[in-house]
C-alpha cells in the first residue's frame, strides 16, 4: 500500500490534549497514525497550520509525518469558524499529493470539515475516501440548541459526505444508526470500528502508590472526572451528585476534575471552571471538589489509578475514549447511558450506566460502590479484561487496515483517475 492520508483539520496529533478544541479526535488521529506506522504503512496527517512558525512537515513517529496546511490565518481559530477555509485546505492537499513521490492509496477524513477538503482530493485524484465524523451536527444541535456555533450548512455537508464517501466509519452501534437515520448513509457502506486506548500508556497501578505520588488522601472515597471542560460533558451533573451523596446519603466523597486550557486551574484560562465552582458552592461541596488543570497524557494513568471510580455523564457522546482508558486501568466506570458509552461500559459488570443530567441516580450508584469495595474491585477487573479484548489501538488499527486494503484493492482494480 502507498501512503495513507489522515486528514484532521482542527485536531492535530501534536496538540496538548484537554483544552476546548483538543480532545478525543486528537487522540484518535495520533494513535491510529502511530499504529499504522508501526505496521509499516507510510502515513501523512494533514492538519491546519495554527502557528506561523510551525514547520511545513514534522516527523511525528516512525513512518508518520504531520503536514501543516496553510488554510486561513496561522493562528488558533475556533473550529466553529474554520469551514470557509476548507476549500483552500483541500486545494493545498491536492497539490501536495500530486507532487509526492510515493502517492496515496487512501484518504481518511476526520470530522466533517476534513471531509470537505478530502472530497476535493477524492474528486481530483480518484483516491478512495474513508469518513469518520466523530460527532454529527444534527445530534449536536439537538442537545446544544442555540449554543451550537456551527453553521447550518454542516447538516447538508454531512449528508453529502455520508452518501459519497466510499466507507463511513461508525464508532459504535448508536453512531451507525444515526448515520443511517439522520444522514441517509447506506448501511452497506458503514463499518463499525471503535476508538481505543494505548496498552503501553494505560494499565492498572497500585492505588496507594498512585495516591501518594499525587498527594491525595489515601482514605477518601475518590471520584475522577477527566476530559475537556465544556458544558456538554455534564461535569455540573457530577458535582451535584457529590452534593446529593453528602447531604442526602451521608457519604463524603472527593471529586477531582482533570482538564482545562492550562496546567493551573484558572478561570481566566478556562471560564467553565468559574461556572462549575458556582455549581459546587450551590451544592454545598466546594470543599470537596478539586480542579486539577490540564495534565499530559503520560500523567493520566496515575490519576485513573488513584481513583476509586471514574465518572463521565455527558449529554451525548459519539464514542468516549476516557471510559475505555479508565477500564484499562482497572477502575469501575459510572457513565451516562448515551452514544458510545452504552456500548463500552457493561451495566452491572464493568460499572453502571445512568441517565444523563440526573445527579440522584448517579449518587446512588456511587453510594453502592462506596459501600462495597469488593464490587469495585470485581468491576475494575472486568473492565480491564474488556478493554484489553476489544479496545486496544493495535486492534483498532488492524480493523482499519482491513477497510483500507479492501478499498485500495477495489480502486486499483477499477483504475485510478489520473492525477
Amino acid at each position: 500500500m502507498r501512503r495513507i492520508a489522515l486528514i484532521s483539520e482542527h485536531a492535530s496529533p501534536l496538540a496538548s490534549i484537554g483544552s476546548v478544541d483538543s480532545g478525543g479526535q486528537n487522540v484518535y488521529v495520533a494513535h491510529l497514525a502511530r499504529q499504522l506506522g508501526k505496521s509499516g504503512y507510510p502515513v501523512d496527517v494533514f492538519t491546519r497550520r495554527d502557528k506561523a512558525l510551525l514547520p511545513d512537515v514534522v516527523a511525528f513517529a516512525p513512518n508518520v509525518r504531520v503536514i501543516h496546511v496553510p488554510a486561513g490565518p496561522a493562528v488558533q481559530v475556533p473550529k466553529e469558524s474554520l469551514l470557509p477555509h476548507m476549500p483552500a485546505f483541500g486545494d493545498y492537499m491536492v497539490e501536495f499529493m500530486r507532487h509526492d513521490a510515493i502517492g496515496y492509496d487512501i484518504l481518511h477524513a476526520n470530522f466533517f470539515m476534513s471531509g470537505v477538503a478530502a472530497l476535493r482530493a477524492r474528486q481530483a485524484l480518484g483516491i478512495p475516501l474513508v469518513m469518520t465524523f466523530h460527532a454529527l451536527g444534527k445530534v449536536r444541535r439537538l442537545h446544544q440548541g442555540s449554543a451550537d456555533g456551527f453553521p447550518d450548512a454542516r447538516f447538508d455537508i454531512e449528508d453529502t459526505l455520508a452518501r459519497e464517501s466510499d466507507c463511513v466509519i461508525a464508532e459504535c452501534p448508536q453512531d451507525a444508526e444515526d448515520l443511517v437515520t439522520l444522514c441517509g448513509a447506506q448501511r452497506s457502506r458503514i463499518e463499525t470500528v471503535p476508538c481505543g486506548f494505548d496498552d503501553e500508556e494505560f494499565a492498572p497501578v497500585e492505588r496507594a502508590q498512585a495516591r501518594a505520588a499525587l498527594g491525595w488522601d489515601g482514605s477518601e472515597f475518590t471520584v475522577l472526572q477527566l476530559g475537556r471542560l465544556v458544558p456538554r460533558k455534564g461535569i455540573d451533573n457530577v458535582i451535584r451528585a457529590i452534593g446529593y451523596l453528602r447531604h442526602t446519603l451521608g457519604i463524603r466523597a472527593r471529586l477531582y476534575v482533570v482538564g482545562g486550557n492550562a496546567e493551573s486551574p484558572s478561570v481566566a484560562a478556562t471560564p467553565e471552571i468559574g461556572h462549575l465552582q458556582q455549581v459546587a458552592d450551590a451544592a454545598g461541596v466546594a470543599d470537596s471538589v478539586t480542579f486539577v488543570g490540564r495534565r499530559g497524557r503520560e500523567q493520566l494513568r496515575q490519576f485513573y489509578g488513584a481513583s476509586d471510580v471514574f465518572v463521565t455523564t455527558p449529554w451525548y457522546e459519539p464514542f468516549g475514549i476516557t471510559p475505555v482508558e479508565a477500564m484499562a486501568c482497572g477502575v469501575p466506570v459510572v457513565g451516562a447511558n448515551v452514544g458510545g458509552i452504552r456500548s463500552t461500559v457493561l451495566d452491572g459488570e464493568t460499572g453502571f450506566l445512568v441517565p444523563p443530567n440526573a445527579p440522584e441516580p448517579l449518587a446512588e450508584r456511587l453510594a453502592q460502590l462506596c459501600a462495597d469495595p469488593a464490587l469495585m474491585q470485581r468491576m475494575g477487573e472486568a473492565g480491564r479484561q474488556r478493554a484489553q479484548a476489544l479496545f486496544t489501538w493495535a486492534g483498532v488499527a488492524r480493523q482499519m487496515e482491513q477497510v483500507y486494503a479492501r478499498l485500495a484493492h477495489g480502486a486499483a482494480g477499477a483504475g485510478r483517475v489520473a492525477a
